[in-house]
């Protein structure tokens, strides 16, 4: 696998406070404790003490899920700690970018063992998210590297459900099938799938299934807080997030006008109705809303003391959540993405007032790959890395001017200097003339220049539509590196890349991670 860096900034919605942390720590360093990529500043984040009966309980509600993985009794240990990463449970664990998370957080744990520092790297399975749309799909690709849309099929109807324990009535393994038809390693894929997504899983238990078989290796932890004793461990935090609810509010509502003030964005909506945590009740997951000293959700109060102590039946915030992964885990660093990151600069307050400590905000290694074919057509129409980041009708008309005989791209290039030429000389006169009549030649000219443009890009496109051969490389390309003007990894399932380059595709990626690179890769397999 070959390699070429990408920066963030050259990626498409890339946000300026993720490219800040990225680039120029030193505009965001009042929001994040530590710089990104450096091993050393994860080791001076985890010089903290961790309780030892919050670590001896952690590791006992870690064991049903883990049983027999190496890095348990490791972290049993005094000293070590976390470098935690997550997902919501999607169909085939979700976008392939799941994947990269896991392996970066491996990575960090790899070297910081090899520093002397012991760690573990874990991994948060998001079972409580109640949004089903979010998760009941995935896409994988073909030979076509055409995008193609597979859903399953759960129990519990619209009911705003934690995903995690919806048992799966119809996964859909006979349309895998058919998508990765022709890819070389298919079979061993759709065996993978069919292990993960067995009758009678839930979609929390077939994505630990999938996730364990792919880093069974890599001593990666698997963390379900919808586990009784996990939410017992959690919840004296919750009793206190509960608390302290209306001043904690108030923090992040500061926060967030300060981000914006600042050029950012608030990654979470917050007012003064706003509550921290959802409640657990009769299988939903309830959001609710609060008023002084109350919450509700419909017709049902609960007074704070009311739901303080129902602590074990309350479920985090987006903001609230990774505070509450830290208190009940010795992490040193968390690994996420973008989005992720920035609300760790919202949450920021809460680690504050509740924790007293924070982890390096670390981003996941991210890739784009493509195979020597799809290489050897980027070389053909001499396309850079960036130049596949683009819609399909753009790539569409770059590789159509390529395409164009020299002679008469020389030609068009000509004609359209010659023009300009002309009206630069003909506005120089009008100027002095009657400027009234230099401002009606701009508007004209602007139209000339249009109508040269379009003409040149028919010219192309006609090219194209000749080229069938160029067509199908442009939609091949398209669907494999910027499926539907997304990033690749945002989009596809691990699973097509499996099939099509075999189970050491985890590894050959694994391999790539550096902890000192926060770019892109650009990667040929």
């Amino acid at each position: 696998m070959h390699c070429t860096c990408v920066r963030h900034a050259d990626l498409p919605n890339t946000s300026r406070i993720f490219n800040d942390l990225t680039v120029h720590y030193d505009r965001v360093a009042d929001l994040y404790p530590f710089p990104t990529n450096d091993l050393g500043a994860i080791r001076r984040a985890a010089a903290f003490a961790f309780p030892a009966d919050r670590r001896a309980a952690a590791v006992a509600a870690l064991r049903p899920l883990n049983a027999g993985n190496p890095s348990l009794e490791k972290l049993a240990q005094h000293g070590t700690v976390a470098i935690i990463t997550g997902q919501q449970v999607g169909l085939f664990s979700g976008p392939v970018y799941t994947i990269y998370k896991a392996l970066t957080a491996i990575r960090i744990a790899s070297d910081l063992n090899a520093s002397g520092i012991p760690a573990v790297p874990m991994f948060w399975l998001a079972t409580e998210d109640h949004d089903f749309a979010e998760v009941d799909h995935a896409f994988v690709f073909g030979p076509d590297h055409h995008p193609v849309k597979l859903r399953l099929e759960a129990d519990g109807g619209n009911a705003p459900r934690p995903v995690g324990n919806r048992t799966i009535l119809h996964a859909p393994i006979d349309e895998l099938r058919k998508a990765l038809a022709g890819l070389p390693f298919a079979d061993e894929t759709i065996a993978l799938a069919e292990r993960a997504y067995a009758p009678g899983e839930t979609l929390g238990s077939a994505f630990a299934n999938m996730l364990r078989e792919l880093f069974a290796d890599y001593g990666l932890l698997l963390i379900d807080p919808m586990q009784t004793s996990l939410r017992e461990l959690a919840a004296p935090f919750i009793r206190q997030a509960v608390e302290q609810m209306p001043e904690l509010v108030q923090g992040v509502m500061a926060r967030s006008a300060e981000l914006v003030r600042r050029g950012y964005h608030a990654q979470v909506l917050v007012d003064n109705q706003t509550s921290l945590v959802f409640a657990l009740r009769d299988g939903e997951r309830i959001a609710l809303h609060r008023q002084a000293d109350n919450f509700s959700a419909g017709s049902r109060n609960w007074t704070t003391a009311e739901l303080a102590g129902s602590a074990e039946q309350l479920s985090p915030n987006a903001l609230l959540r990774p505070v509450a992964q830290d208190y009940m885990f010795p992490t040193a660093a968390y690994v996420g993405g973008a989005a992720e990151l920035a609300y760790l600069a919202q949450s920021a307050v809460l680690y504050e007032q509740l924790l007293g400590r924070r982890p390096v905000a670390f981003p996941r290694a991210g890739f784009t790959v493509i195979d020597e074919r799809a290489a050897k057509r980027m070389a053909k129409y001499r396309l850079s890395p960036t130049e596949l980041f683009r819609p399909e009708r753009e790539l569409q008309e770059t590789l159509a001017a390529r395409l164009v005989p020299a002679a008469l791209r020389h030609k068009i290039e000509a004609t359209q200097s010659v023009v300009r030429n002309a009206l630069d000389g003909l506005d120089a006169e009008l100027r002095q003339f009657d400027v009234s009549q230099s401002k009606a030649l701009a508007t004209s000219r602007r139209k000339i220049e249009h109508q040269m443009a379009k003409t040149a890009r028919k010219i192309s496109m006609q090219v194209l539509a000749k080229d069938q051969e160029s067509a199908r490389d442009t939609a091949s390309l398209s669907g494999l590196a910027f499926p539907d003007g997304h990033l690749q990894e945002r989009v596809y399932s691990v699973l097509p890349f499996i099939a099509r380059y075999g189970m050491g595709f985890v590894k050959d990626i694994y391999e790539q991670v550096r902890v000192e690179c926060p770019d892109h890769q650009f990667a040929v397999a």
